[in-house]
């Protein structure tokens, strides 16, 4: 089983790439989607998140609010992120255990599987050494934006706020692709995405064989 590592910075489209390898047969788990099972009420890091963060960011029905902790947890707007690192300390290990389950099952049902494990905190969290191959996306600062605001409905001012807050507890692109075996430049049409896709794709079926 070969285990890949897909990351880059907020909205340069890693979860479209990630679509695009398992369509030709990876398999993909997302950390957020994880994250936002374990966030879930009854689960362990929902109870800490909340002991953590106060009982404000949960809407009437006991479900975690994401815009609410995402304020609490990244500050407002042109602020540094004065406990996003707290919130990493909860989320980060309940992730990761939770995708090394899902490696492991994939591994032994399938030992020649391709596995990506999507994240945009891969380096951040220290868990690159979980992987046998990093691939980064990247696109231009301008496109990160424009697709931060059609993704979420919101003004280009607001999106560049929004954008600027979070990747500031980011690594920058140029230290991520320091690490990159394999770099998706996602700034051109999807074809030309399509078309690297391929191409990483054949190399990583190449060290399966």
């Amino acid at each position: 089983m070969l285990k890949i590592g897909l990351t880059g910075g907020i909205a340069s489209g890693k979860s479209a790439v990630g679509e695009m390898f398992v369509k030709l047969g990876a398999r993909l788990i997302q950390s957020d989607a994880v994250a936002r099972e374990l966030m879930k009420p009854g689960q362990k890091p929902y109870a800490e998140v909340v002991d953590c963060f106060g009982r404000d960011i949960l809407d009437s029905d006991g479900s975690i609010n994401r815009a609410r902790l995402a304020e609490a947890a990244f500050g407002s707007s042109g602020q540094s992120n004065p406990r996003v690192k707290e919130l990493n300390a909860i989320v980060h290990p309940a992730v990761i255990a939770k995708e090394n389950e899902w490696m492991r099952e994939v591994g032994r049902c399938d030992p020649a599987a391709i596995v990506i494990v999507e994240a945009a905190l891969i380096l951040e969290s220290g868990a690159l050494d979980r992987f046998d191959d990093l691939i980064v996306v990247t696109c231009r600062p301008e496109q990160r934006i424009a697709r931060y605001a059609k993704r979420h409905g919101l003004s280009g001012e607001a999106a560049r706020a929004e954008v600027t807050r979070r990747m500031s507890a980011q690594l920058p692109d140029e230290e991520k692709i320091k690490a990159a075996d394999f770099i998706i430049d996602n700034s051109g049409p999807v074809e030309a995405t399509e078309i690297e896709v391929s191409k990483i794709f054949a190399k990583l079926k190449a060290k399966t064989a």
